[in-house]
């Protein structure tokens, strides 16, 4: 199993500033990647006509996902993906002012906006950070999600990195072993300065069945990670796809 390890690679020159995603070949070579998906989550309450939602969506040729929310009968989700910002202030920010969107209530607890990253080993940057995420939020047969965003504890940054390391394999052996079931897959995102509340990542858990996804969340609760070096966990999204928009 590998470590999932977050942190971007140490600059080696005075000033330089390396703002690329990293990777490692099959050989052992340093790769590199200056793309990655963008996504956001926007809540509303109010919402009493799905159909008109999804009328608006296809009309506009919006890439993404609506969801039904699972914890309020009027409520809806709309994630929206792009390889650049530009298009959540743009062509999103004009769409949602207006009707049916601009009529509904909005959560903006539950606004979340992140980025794909690397972590160091992956053989296939422009499937790891592009690719995969796409065909996951664009998945038919994963039609149930909880996305949530999450704030580490200062305690977890004192840590060496051989500890850190171990605490992340710990954690994302979990999710590996419901992926290879079939049963969960996650969505990593980094909202470093992103989020309004500060926090650190966003994970979305996307599965056929909301069962499996509630027992993930639960087994994290007992890793190292959550129980000792979260400072804060949620609030949580829970939905079922309503639409989607083709990959």
């Amino acid at each position: 199993m590998k470590a999932r390890v977050d942190d971007r690679p140490e600059e080696t020159e005075p000033g330089s500033a390396d703002v690329a995603e990293h990777g490692r070949s099959a050989d052992g070579r340093t790769t590199s990647l200056d793309r990655r998906l963008y996504m956001q989550l926007h809540a509303y309450g109010g919402a009493r006509d799905t159909p008109a939602l999804i009328v608006a969506l296809e009309g506009e040729g919006v890439t993404g996902t609506l969801y039904e929310d699972v914890n309020d009968p009027t409520g809806v989700a709309l994630l929206t993906l792009s390889e650049s910002p530009e298009a959540f202030v743009s062509q999103y920010r004009a769409f949602l002012q207006s009707e049916p969107f601009g009529g509904l209530e909005p959560r903006p607890d539950l606004t979340m906006l992140g980025r794909t990253y690397a972590i160091g080993y992956e053989e296939d940057l422009e499937e790891t950070l592009v690719e995969r995420p796409r065909r996951r939020v664009l998945d038919p047969a994963l039609p149930w999600a909880i996305w949530y965003p999450l704030r580490r504890a200062g305690s977890f940054e004192q840590l060496s990195k051989r500890e850190q390391d171990t605490i992340l394999m710990e954690h994302g052996g979990i999710g590996m072993a419901f992926g290879r079931a079939g049963l969960g897959f996650d969505i990593r995102l980094a909202c470093h300065g992103l989020d309004r509340e500060d926090n650190d990542f966003v994970v979305g858990l996307l599965g056929p069945e909301l069962h499996p996804l509630s027992i993930i969340v639960q087994r994290m609760r007992k890793t190292k990670q959550t129980s000792l070096h979260l400072e804060r966990l949620g609030p949580f999204f829970v939905g079922r796809v309503a639409w989607q928009s083709s990959l």
